[in-house]
Parts: C-alpha cells; sequence; structure tokens
C-alpha cells in the first residue's frame, strides 16, 4: 500500500476510533454530570494529574523513540519494555508515598486512597506499551480503535451502573482501570510480540539519546499542565476544578481528540519520508491546511453552541462551565496545529529543538500559574489562550528553518479558513440573543451552520476542503459498499 493510502486510511480509522471512543466517553460523562457532583470530578481530576504525570514518565519518551526509528530490532523492544515496567513499578511506590500528602494538601481525604488504587493503571500501561507502539508505528489504527471502542464502551457501562448503585467517586475510579485493563488484555491477544529475557545496554544508550530530550519535553509540559489543574484545584476549590474538567472535556471531543489523530498520524507517516524535504514539505503542508479546516470548524462552533449544549445535556449546576468552554475553544482550533508543527522536529530528529521550544514556552506558561494564584480562573484561562498561540509561534518558527513553511506560509494559507469559520461562528452564536427554549436554540443552531458552510465552501473554492470532502466521501463510499 502506498504511502498516501496508508495516511488515508491510518487517519480514516484513528478518527473513528477517536471520534467514536469520544462521543462514548462524552455520552458516559453526560449520565455521570447527572449522577455526580462537581467536587467528585474535581477530585478525580487532582488524582489524573498525579497519573498522567507519572504515565509520561514511566514511558520515558522511548514510544516516540521506537515510533520515528525506521530499523528497530527485538532488543529495541525488549529494553523499552522492562525499562517501562520497572519505572511503572517504582513510580506506583511514589504514589503510595504521597497520597497522605496530597489528601492534606488539596483538602480532601479520598486523594489518599483513590491515588494509590489508580496507580495501578501505570503498570497496566506498562504491559501494552510494546504491542501500542507496533500498531501506530505499522499505522493500524484500525486495531487500535476497535480496541478502545470496546473498553471504553465496557467500562463506561459498569461506571454508569457502579454511580446509579450510589457508589459515589468509585465509579469514576472503576471506568479508568477496567478500561485501561481491557485495552491491555486485547493487545496481547490481538498483538503477536512477546518479550523475551533480554536486555541490551546498546540499544538503551540509542534509545535513550532521542527519547531523554522528548521525555523532558513531556514532563516539562505536564508538570505544567498539571500545575494549571492543581491551582484550580487547591486556590479555588474542587467543585470550581469539576467546572473546569467538565467544559475541558467538551472541548477534548474536538481539540484533543483531533490533536491525537495528528500526533498519531502524522508521525510515522512523515517520519518514512523525512530524507526528501521537498516531498516532506508538501505532505507537512497538505495536513497542515487538513487540520485547521477540521479545527477551525468544530472548534469555532462549539464556541457558538456552548451555552444550549451544556444546558441541554447536563443541567444548570453545570452553568459556570460554559465560559470557560467558551474561552478554551479560541486556543483548541490552534493547538493541534501546533501539534504538527512539533512532529515536524521528531520527525528530523531535532528533539533538541523540541527541547529548547519546551523549555522556553514554559518561562510564558510560568505567568499562566501565577495570574491563576491571584485572579478568577476566566482569567487564567484567558493568559492559557495568549501562551497556547507564542506555542505556535514558536514551533512553527522552526517549521521555516527545516522545511521552508513556517509561521508565514502558514497564516497565509490558514487565515482565508479561520475568516470563514469564524464569521460562520459569530452567526450561529447570535441566535443565542434571540432567548428562545435551549432546545430550540441548538436546533436552529445545528441546522444553520450546516448550511452556511455548505453554501460557502461551494462559492469559496478552496483546493484543499475540495480534496479533504473527495477522501471523506471516498471512504464513506468504500465502508457503505463493504
Amino acid at each position: 500500500m502506498k504511502l498516501r493510502e496508508r495516511a488515508i486510511t491510518g487517519a480514516k480509522w484513528s478518527i473513528i476510533d477517536n471520534a467514536a471512543n469520544a462521543g462514548i466517553t462524552f455520552l458516559v460523562g453526560l449520565v455521570l454530570a447527572r449522577l455526580l457532583s462537581p467536587s467528585e470530578f474535581g477530585v478525580i481530576g487532582i488524582v489524573t494529574i498525579f497519573i498522567n504525570l507519572f504515565n509520561t514518565i514511566a514511558s520515558g519518551g522511548l514510544d516516540t523513540a521506537l515510533i520515528r526509528k525506521n530499523n528497530t530490532t527485538d532488543n529495541d523492544y525488549n529494553t523499552t519494555f522492562y525499562t517501562n515496567l520497572i519505572v511503572s513499578i517504582a513510580l506506583i511506590g511514589v504514589t503510595f508515598a504521597i497520597s497522605p500528602w496530597l489528601s492534606i494538601f488539596f483538602n480532601e481525604p479520598i486523594i489518599a486512597s483513590t491515588l494509590p488504587l489508580m496507580s495501578i493503571i501505570l503498570l497496566i500501561n506498562a504491559f501494552s506499551l510494546i504491542q501500542n507502539t507496533l500498531l501506530v508505528k505499522q499505522i493500524d489504527f484500525k486495531t487500535l480503535a476497535i480496541i478502545s471502542l470496546s473498553a471504553s464502551s465496557i467500562s463506561g457501562l459498569i461506571a454508569i451502573i457502579l454511580a446509579v448503585y450510589g457508589v459515589g467517586i468509585w465509579s469514576l475510579v472503576c471506568q479508568q482501570i477496567i478500561r485501561q485493563t481491557i485495552i491491555s488484555i486485547l493487545l496481547w491477544i490481538k498483538g503477536r510480540w512477546r518479550p523475551k529475557f533480554r536486555f541490551s545496554i546498546e540499544s538503551f544508550k540509542e534509545l535513550i539519546d532521542f527519547s531523554w530530550k522528548v521525555l523532558t519535553a513531556n514532563v516539562i509540559n505536564s508538570l505544567f499542565r498539571d500545575a494549571f489543574l492543581a491551582v484550580i484545584g487547591k486556590v479555588h476549590t474542587s467543585a470550581n476544578l469539576g467546572q473546569y474538567s467538565r467544559a475541558d472535556q467538551f472541548k477534548n471531543v474536538i481539540s484533543s481528540n483531533l490533536s491525537l489523530v495528528v500526533q498519531r498520524v502524522s508521525l510515522p507517516v512523515l517520519s518514512e519520508i523525512q530524507n526528501d524535504t521537498i516531498k516532506l514539505r508538501n505532505s507537512f503542508r497538505k495536513i497542515i491546511i487538513y487540520t485547521a479546516i477540521c479545527s477551525f470548524t468544530f472548534g469555532l462552533l462549539l464556541l457558538a453552541v456552548a451555552k444550549p449544549l451544556i444546558l441541554v445535556l447536563i443541567g444548570e449546576k453545570w452553568l459556570p462551565a460554559v465560559k470557560y468552554l467558551q474561552i478554551m475553544c479560541l486556543y483548541a482550533i490552534i493547538a493541534p496545529i501546533s501539534i504538527l508543527n512539533s512532529n515536524l522536529l521528531n520527525v528530523l530528529k531535532r528533539s533538541d529543538l523540541f527541547l529548547k521550544i519546551e523549555l522556553i514556552k514554559k518561562i510564558f506558561f510560568c505567568t499562566v500559574i501565577i495570574i491563576g494564584i491571584y485572579f478568577s480562573i476566566e482569567t487564567m484561562i484567558w493568559c492559557a489562550v495568549i501562551y497556547y498561540y507564542i506555542d505556535y509561534i514558536l514551533t512553527s518558527w522552526y517549521s521555516k528553518k527545516l522545511v521552508r513553511y513556517g509561521i508565514f506560509e502558514q497564516v497565509a494559507d490558514l487565515f482565508p479558513i479561520f475568516l470563514i469559520c469564524a464569521l460562520i461562528s459569530f452567526i450561529v452564536w447570535s441566535i443565542t440573543l434571540l432567548n428562545l427554549h435551549n432546545i430550540i436554540t441548538l436546533t436552529i443552531q445545528s441546522v444553520m451552520s450546516v448550511m452556511l458552510y455548505y453554501v460557502t465552501y461551494k462559492v469559496i473554492k478552496i483546493t484543499e476542503f475540495k480534496e479533504l470532502k473527495e477522501i471523506i466521501t471516498k471512504e464513506i463510499k468504500k465502508y457503505i459498499l463493504h
């Protein structure tokens, strides 16, 4: 199969995976949001801060190194497996040690029991890291999609049943553990790779030479991202963090899932053509524009429909989340494009620049954290918007040096798309000023947005939109015929 076809197939299944997964997670979240309180979601948000951080440390950037490396050996996989396993076990011990202290710091006694239990996810993930990496490297997102959908469906159903029976916060804990367990088991059943008692110092040195920079950058990024959440949980209470987390989940349906698709597909695809600068530049440009069309369209529409959407789906008690979500959408639209520019650095083996950029960005992010301590959550999110655009400027700056497609070329390509999406979003948002019933407002907004986009892209000819439409149409026809 040609690279373009593999990329399209990989993107298709990655989108199906993330869209369906996001849909299931979203629907489960809606039900749980009606059964549980904002403070319970806030506590899980605090616990997740540390699980995500430790998971980043455990993987060590070695999975990225394996994906980037063209000629991987069994020694590489075994060395990565045992390194990840040992680090994960050590980090589980750390969670037991720090959980009592964290429960006092955040004034949430239940953290002392929920964090150690949730830390078992680190060990579960360690057993499936190589199987997952191999499927990503092979751009086999169909298998990953089937596995993650099965896991999300089963774990979500169990969480709802537990919440109905009054288990409370433990329904959220069980949901996470059960989901990762099912994923790990299915990856082992599907995957052919099995660990051998083999550890290569040479492989470790070669992989760590690249991965330590990626790890450092990822840990820094995780620390600062989690500091953002920790400030909300500590200074503004866990209930406020619950409101923020619920807004973040709505935002993630579009932004984070699109970012994940872009990251998963672009790294292995672009890595295969890393030595052909012209082909790499052209492919990189196409992916940037395709991503922007999706990101600007759905991100700005989400901003427009945020209020009626949240009130209809989860009720009045989550009203504060509306304003948070609307502000988040302003940086959510640019995040996938920043990730693409960052991925280019890893493709071209410039993890040194990747680390350098992360260090520079975090100097700016310190300001966001400080503002969060002394000002409102809304002010902090507005500062985060500024930070993410600085992030984009920095990452795209190096794209100019590496493939001659930097910030000015990208803005020239993307600005017309942004203007179209912003204008349509404004028109759709203006329906909320009529003060109609929320269901009626949301219905009118949905119909109007479809009509406006259809007419606009018919009148204004954008080559990449036409290409993207043809790719999607072709894949839909293929699916129907099968």
